[in-house]
């Protein structure tokens, strides 16, 4: 019978009834692990990825008139006073305007301009486009501290006659500069002198031509003298004093004419009415005549936009 070698089978017998025990490092050893470990930098935590926020595209074709396939609250201010003093339609406080853009950016609105609808860029998942019409000083004074405070953008629709013939109550053409520098405030045109500014005083007279209403019995030559010239020249002067064409246009008191309609069309891409105010606009129908929400003191956005 053969045997293996002694030393041999000596120490495969040592291997199979010894347990395994690995070799102790030394204190030195440990000691040398330890400071390397202590001195190599913690693995820095990776951030967590920033979720994609949905994006509105326009729907129409290349080429074709901008639409989109959402609705889009349109909210409508005119003058902003001093905390405590008195409000009508037309008017609402500071304090108020403040509140209202608080309560819109707790409820995730973004707030979008004129230009970019013309453009045809991709709107947020909740857009509002805040509008203010006449261009009081105020929109200057007190309004737009708070969009800078609140990175809000809005569209003032100015009446252009009264930047060319500046008295101190309404915009001047050095505040529509600054504040269109900001790209937080889009001017736009609000006509020249078809607000009415003659011996009416701005003023709405029922039974009248207003704004770019067509007189009874008035001629085309008179027509396109009094107002279509009128629109020309606004969109002119805001041209020529900001540098930049208006996107958008506001109709005096809200009221529409056909005669009117195609030559704004052609000088303006966005326009808005004053109401009625029952629904957002709805971009699919494209970006003309878009109706407004009017808020006022007792009506709030968090009211108006519950019919949205």
């Amino acid at each position: 019978m053969n045997s293996l070698p002694l030393a041999l089978a000596l120490t495969l017998s040592l291997s199979l009834t010894a347990p395994f025990a690995p070799a102790v490092p030394s204190s030195a050893a440990l000691t040398e692990e330890a400071r390397i470990a202590a001195q190599a930098p913690e693995p820095e935590p990776q951030p967590a990825p920033v979720p994609e926020v949905p994006k509105i595209h326009p729907s129409s074709r290349e080429g074709a008139p901008v639409a989109y396939p959402c609705r889009l609250p349109v909210l409508m201010y005119h003058h902003v006073v001093s905390n405590g003093e008195a409000c009508n339609e037309m008017t609402v406080t500071a304090g108020r305007l403040e509140r209202d853009l608080q309560w819109l950016a707790e409820q995730g609105y973004q707030t979008v301009l004129p230009r970019e609808l013309a453009a045809g860029q991709p709107l947020p998942e909740k857009p509002v486009l805040i509008t203010f019409d006449d261009g009081y000083r105020s929109n200057y004074d007190l309004a737009y501290p708070l969009l800078q405070k609140y990175r809000a953008k809005a569209a003032i629709a100015i009446m252009v006659y009264m930047q060319d013939n500046w008295t101190g109550s309404f915009l001047s053409w050095d505040m529509c500069r600054e504040m269109t520098a900001s790209g937080l405030v889009e001017i736009g045109s609000h006509g020249y002198v078809t607000h009415n500014l003659d011996t009416r005083m701005g003023n709405f007279v029922a039974g009248q031509a207003n704004g770019v209403q067509r007189k009874k019995g008035e001629s085309d030559l008179d027509f396109r003298l009094r107002v279509l010239e009128d629109l020309r020249c606004s969109h002119e002067r805001i041209t020529v004093e900001l540098g930049a064409p208006p996107t958008y246009f506001a109709y005096p008191f809200g009221k529409t004419d056909p005669d009117a309609d195609a030559c704004l069309k052609a000088l303006f891409p966005v326009t808005v009415i004053t109401g009625p105010g029952k629904k957002s606009a709805d971009l699919s129908k494209g970006l003309q005549q878009l109706p407004r929400f009017t808020v006022t003191m007792q009506k709030t956005p968090a009211e108006l936009l519950k019919k949205a």
